[in-house]
Parts: structure tokens; sequence; C-alpha cells
């Protein structure tokens, strides 16, 4: 239907010893392009774009309507402007109308009525470019730009661009910063005649002809602005002045795309290719949205994406729950770069949560990151849209109300465990130093929350756990959060060197954390002693309080198995953790729940395959692969693809503790060819077919020893790289010497694996739908 790229970049791994691993990137990605076979003429069906700084929603509405989002609007997150073209019409009228959104290179296609329309963001510039061919040349075309009210821009035409601006301070909501923000757009046209003018007070449009063969484009430019930036029409011109004829906005997405991990995944009943399309549309989304000075996403929205005037969430907070299945997405997929605004929003902010901390709970050192944290560092979550909003409340404060999160202590550790994390995938000390005295702050504060008690222990509260139960004592999240950040900022300054006395601190709290309190799976909730273990009733409870009231859906039971790796196959907690999850109290709950995830991780494979698609049945309800947890305002939200890659990537092959495990907990049903990212700047290339592990590579990203569990139990497993005699290991887990940069096949026995190994794929020719949820539009969706 539409023309792919010529050349199909393929990536070469280089297993020397057998034929290499080559990886048809155009095919494979495309496999989960977005097909509309009528026009996505709805806001709810918008097409997502964006380079990570400037994001779009595009649809069918009037010819084509755009609305461009940027995080730097804050704090309210408000549109930059709405684009309408409406001489589209002809195309998006059209009875063989088609329409892609192609993944490999970012473009939204459409063509009808021999017309044909590429809609892309440029990677290098914050320029929106609507290129059309075969339109009537004498024809008169429009574009604009507008912003409704009650927004107050100033309209500006200099030359052939017309400008809508608009300055602000955010000094009036509570906790505000007093920066200065802002928003530009600017519009010209590429063509004959063309003409700018103010339409009125809201709107700037552009006329012209096209070009004497048809062809026309439309540029849009909608940078960084605020009253601090410069004059509009400057700011404006340098933007426009950015753009590039050529294939530099391809370039940059084939790159993304040979970094990111590939997974291309086969099942009889389709669920597995639709799992495969959402961790594609994640990615993409990601990369989409990851280049700004903070996340991309909030409260698990798609903010970047959105289509629509307003969000229902405090758009200038950031939801630490929602952001931590893209956290994991990310490294296991291989981009920990997409990490980087989420990190810089922590670290920025160090001194300023200090502050908060010191004067919010009752002068203690260190820092308590306030779960729902504002951009600028402070725990205040001010919602204000509508009746049903709660106002303002507030995170890490003592004296606060008994709320969600008022009391929610453990984000910080998490957030240091994610920065040891990131260290360990990328080997990067700079990083790891830079990020340290997060880790350390957040160790200095959690010392001091601690309480001696009788018993010889140290215990925290009140304290919740998280949002489910409220000022408990010994919440389970907290347990996992101090065990797993003392490990991590002790191996972390062994790494950097000093922190002496805190070190000692660490060593010795350790030794006073009290086991996770334990309850009756069922109902009863009564605290139990770790000697029920022996009859296997118990499992983990929420806090040493089972019974307490639930304030949230979430299983916090499970929270010691991920994200904070204290639980896995090798622990005699093992179990104990999967009776937890097989009673957990509210199994696929939530578009952002962490079900997928823990199955993998506790070795549930058809687990992971049910959960994944419950949610996935339940939760995405939008044709761009986003899914809808609720509320009024119909805003997408991407944290469901978030969970779906982290969980696949999980299932295939997991490293939480220095052992590579390939094929833990994925789907029998369904065959796969994928490669997942592990620590030391390694990646493994895994096939499984019929839950059979058909082949293994290994790129070393560093020199060193690998621990692998065996992937074929039982049975030898020869080891071959280039220039070296194939070794053959025995035993449950195998441990080789590698080099950085060499590449080493494992197969079963005294295999030679010389067979040719190719990974290809196809570009998606319909829709895509599983059970009652769908990617794309159908000829017969009305």
């Amino acid at each position: 239907m539409f023309a792919q790229t010529s050349v199909h970049d393929q990536k070469t791994v280089e297993a020397k010893g057998s034929r290499p691993v080559q990886v048809d990137y155009a095919g494979v990605i495309s496999r989960s392009d977005i097909v509309l076979a009528r026009p996505n003429r709805e806001p709810s069906q918008a097409m997502p774009l964006g380079n990570g700084r400037l994001g779009v929603a595009v649809w069918s509405a009037d010819g084509l309507t755009a609305q461009l989002n940027r995080v730097d609007t804050l704090p309210d997150r408000v549109p930059v402007a709405r684009v309408a073209v409406p001489g589209l019409s002809k195309l998006t009228d059209a009875a063989d109308y088609a329409g892609r959104l192609g993944l490999y290179d970012a473009v939204f296609h459409e063509q009808g009525n021999g017309m044909r329309a590429a809609v892309y963001v440029e990677m290098g510039s914050d320029n929106l470019v609507i290129d059309v061919s075969g339109a009537d040349a004498e024809t008169v075309q429009t574009a604009s730009i507008s912003l409704a009210p009650p927004r107050r821009p100033n309209t500006a035409t200099v030359g052939l661009v017309g400008i809508l601006s608009e300055s602000w301070i955010d000094d009036w909501q509570p906790g505000a910063s007093g920066r200065s923000f802002g928003s530009l757009a600017a519009i010209t046209a590429e063509g004959r005649d063309v003409v700018v003018k103010a339409t009125d007070a809201f709107t700037v449009t552009v006329s012209f002809r096209p070009a004497a063969d048809g062809h026309f484009r439309i540029l849009v430019a909608a940078p960084h602005f605020n009253a601090e930036a410069g004059m509009p029409a400057a700011v404006a011109r340098e933007c426009l002045g950015k753009i590039v004829r050529g294939p530099v906005n391809r370039v940059w997405w084939h790159e993304f795309w040979q970094r990111a991990g590939y997974m291309k995944i086969a099942s009889q009943d389709g669920a597995g290719e639709y799992m495969e399309n959402l961790r594609t549309l994640y990615l993409y989304s990601a990369e989409a949205q990851s280049g700004s000075e903070y996340p991309g996403s909030q409260a698990g929205v798609g903010d970047m994406f959105s289509a629509v005037p307003e969000h229902m969430w405090d758009p200038g907070a950031f939801w630490h729950w929602n952001l931590r299945m893209q956290v994991a997405a990310n490294l296991s997929a291989g981009v920990p770069e997409l990490n980087a605004p989420y990190f810089n929003l922590y670290r920025e902010n160090l001194g300023s949560i200090e502050k908060w901390t010191t004067s919010h709970m009752d002068g203690r050192p260190g820092i308590c990151v306030p779960e729902t944290m504002r951009f600028n560092g402070r725990g205040i979550e001010f919602e204000n849209w509508g009746k049903d909003s709660p106002g303002i409340a507030f995170n890490c404060d003592s004296a606060y109300k008994s709320y969600y999160n008022a009391r929610t202590i453990s984000t910080g550790a998490e957030i240091a465990l994610w920065i040891w994390q990131q260290y360990l995938a990328t080997n990067d000390r700079e990083f790891l130093a830079r990020n340290f005295p997060v880790m350390v702050a957040a160790a200095r504060f959690l010392l001091s929350y601690e309480m001696p008690g009788k018993d010889g222990l140290s215990h925290t509260s009140p304290s919740n756990a998280h949002e489910t139960q409220w000022d408990m004592t010994d919440p389970t999240t907290d347990l996992a959060a101090r065990e797993a950040l003392y490990k991590a900022t002790l191996a972390a300054g062994d790494v950097l060197g000093g922190e002496t006395a805190l070190k000692t601190q660490l060593r010795a709290a350790l030794g006073r954390i009290p086991p996770l309190p334990r309850t009756e799976a069922g109902t009863a909730r009564t605290l139990l002693t770790a000697s029920a273990d022996a009859e296997g009733k118990d499992v983990i409870a929420a806090s040493y309080t089972p019974a307490a009231e639930s304030k949230n859906v979430e299983n916090i039971g499970l929270e010691p198995v991920w994200p904070y790796d204290l639980i896995g196959d090798s622990s005699p907690m093992f179990d104990l953790a999967r009776r937890t999850y097989l009673h957990r109290p509210y199994p696929t709950n939530q578009d952002w729940s962490y079900d997928p995830i823990q199955a993998a991780r506790l070795g549930l494979r058809d687990e992971v395959g049910t959960t994944l698609r419950a949610l996935t049945e339940h939760y995405q309800t939008f044709i761009n692969g986003f899914a809808n947890w609720g509320g009024k305002t119909g805003e997408f939200y991407v944290e469901q693809q978030g969970v779906v890659a982290a969980a696949l990537q999980e299932a295939l092959v997991q490293d939480y503790d220095g052992v590579i495990r390939i094929n833990p907990a994925f789907p029998k049903e369904w065959d796969v060819d994928g490669q997942v990212a592990v620590r030391g700047k390694t990646r493994v290339d895994a096939e499984l077919g019929g839950g059979v592990v058909r082949r293994v590579v290994i790129e070393a990203g560093m020199t060193g020893r690998l621990k692998v569990r065996n992937p074929w139990p039982d049975t030898a497993v020869t080891i071959r790289t280039a220039g070296e005699t194939g070794k053959t290991l025995n035993g449950p887990t195998l441990e080789f010497a590698v080099q950085a940069g060499r590449s080493y096949r494992l197969t079963a026995g005294k295999e030679t694996g010389d067979e040719a190994a190719r990974v290809t794929g196809s570009p998606a020719q319909t829709a895509r739908r599983m059970g009652k949820v769908q990617i794309g539009l159908f000829a017969a969706d009305r």
C-alpha cells in the first residue's frame, strides 16, 4: 500500500564459528505499523508523532487536524496549537482512502483520490512537516494554527510566516516555581502565491496554490519558547530555518531501531503478534517523548500525543508509580538513554526535595521523595479538573491528614535502585557519580525515619503501604525499599569510594530490618509467623496490619519480587512469593497492573500470557495502541504499553542478580525471535519455538565472566566464538569468559549451530484485532 524504504537495514551479530544473526529491521518493525482502511476522524483515533521534544496527535477531521504538544508548557502542559488543513478533505473523503503510521520511518502516510500526504516531526528541529503531492495545482489551499479561549495568544505575521505566541509565569498554583513558560507556533507553506494573515484573535492562516506539479508542503514550527527566549519572530525563523531536506529523519529513526532490542512473535491465535505490536508501539512512543528536560509522560498519560485541550491529572506533577514500568522497559530494551529525563527530574531537584523534606518531615536529613512530585521538587499535587477533583494534596508531609501518598516514604529508595540498575546496565561510572547523591540522600532519610523497637529491630511508622494502606507500621514497601536501597548504596559506594561513615550505618541497619509480614491466603488477613510457611498457607502481606482497610488496588505483597529484586528463583521465599501472586487481592486491575512483570519474575509463563491479554482487552481501547485508564477527558495512557514491553522482555531474558536466564517465563504458545539487554552493556539474542530454546547468541558488552542459566537443562552446552575452539560446559549454571565486542553462540550438546539465522518481516497489511480491542481501523469500522 505504501512504499517502504528501498534498503532494508540489517544488523549482523558476529557469532563467529557459526552463521551470523541478521535482522531485517525495516521488515520486522513495520509488522507493527498502524493500518487505517478508513479515515481516523475522531480525536480518540489520533496517530502519534514526535521527536522527544515536540509531540503531535494527527487525525482526519475536516481534512487534517493536528494538535501540537510539548513538555515545557508547564505547569498545565497546555497545547502549543491546533493545525487545520481543510483542503485534504479531498484525500480523506476518498473512496480509496488508505492510511498508515509507518513506525520504521516515523511517518504518517495517507492517500486517496490521487493525492498523497506524508506527515512527520523532524528529529533535528521542532517542526511538523505536512508534505502533499497530487493536489490540483490551481485550487487554493489553506492551513491554519489556532488556540481556543481561554488562551490569549499574540498573533503576528512576518513575511510569509504566521505566528501564535504566549508567555506566562508559574506563579499562582500551590508550590509555584516562579519560572517563565510559554508556547509558540509558526506556520508557512511552500507553494505559489503564499499569503499569511491573522484570521481572528486566536487564528493565523496561510493560503497558497500548490506547485505546478501538484506538490506543496506545510511547515509548522513549535520550538521551546518563553518570555526570556527572545522575540517570537526570531525564534520562529530560527526553528523554520532548521528544516532539513534529506534523509536525516529516516536515518535517526533507523539508528534508533537498531539500538532498541527487536522482537518478533508468532502465535496461532494472534495474541503474540498483538503483544509484539504494543511493545513496538511503546518503544516508538518512548523515543518520541523522551528528549526533554522532564519525562514526556506523567500519571501514566501520553501527554505528548494528547488530542484533548486539557489534562485530568495535575500536569505539572509526576507520579512515580506510573513511570517505573517505562524505566524498566527502556533498560531491558537496550535504550537506557531514554531514561535521562526521569533521572534529571530527581537529580536536578535534589536541593528542592531536601528543603521539602526538612520543612515537611520534621527536620529529617536527606530526601523523602514525594510519590506525586511537582516538576520543581515539591510534594504538592494540585488537581483542578472539576468538582470531583481532590484539590490540593501533600506528599511526604508528616502533618498532613492520612492520604494516598501523604506518608509514602519508599519512592526515593526505588529511584535510587533504578539509578543502580541503570549503572549495572551501562557501566557508566560518570552517570553513577552524578546520581549517587540522590542515593545517599534517600538512604539518609530512611535511616533517620527508622525507630528502634523492643524487639531489637528498627521500624518505620507511620508509613503508607504505597497508596493501598495508610499510616501503617512496617509496610512491605518500606521493608523492601530499605533492604534494596541500603544494598545498592553500599555497592555504589564501593564503586565510587567515599561515604565511609554512611556505609557503616547501612551495614548495621541491614541487620535490623524486620522480616516481611505474612498473612493467610484468602480473606482472613490475620498476621502469621514465618512457621506458617511449612504448611504453604501464607502469603506476603501489605504491612504488619494485614486487615487494614485498602484504599487502592495495588498488590503490595509482590513489591519485593519486582521492582525491588529481593526474591528470585534461588530465594528461599520463592514459593512464598508464588503463593502471594496466585492469591493477590487485585488481579489484572488497572492499566498499570504489574501482574505480567511479576509473573515473569516468578516463572509463571501461563500467567504472563493470560494477564497480558486480559489487561489489554480491558484497557487498550484506543486504535493507536494507547490505553484508556478512564476519566472524563479521553486521554491516551502510555503506561499499559510500558507494562507489555517490560513483561515481554522479562519473560524472554532476565538478569536481576548477575545470572542471565533465557526463556524463564515466555508463553509456550508464542514463538519468538528477540533481543534483550542485560547487565554490562550485553545483549542476548534468543529464538524460541514451541516453548523450546532454539538459538542463543550473547553479544558481550564488557570483558569479564558471564553466568548463564543453562537454557537446556540436563544437557551439555557448546559455546563458540571467533578464533577460539568451542568449549563444552555442563551444569545448571554456565560460567565462561567473554571479551567486549565479541559474540558467543550457545548450542545444545555438540550441535554446530551453523544454520543461517535471519529474522525477517513484512509490513502489516491490515488493522489488527484481539478480542474486543484493535490497533488500526478496518473498512467496516463505523
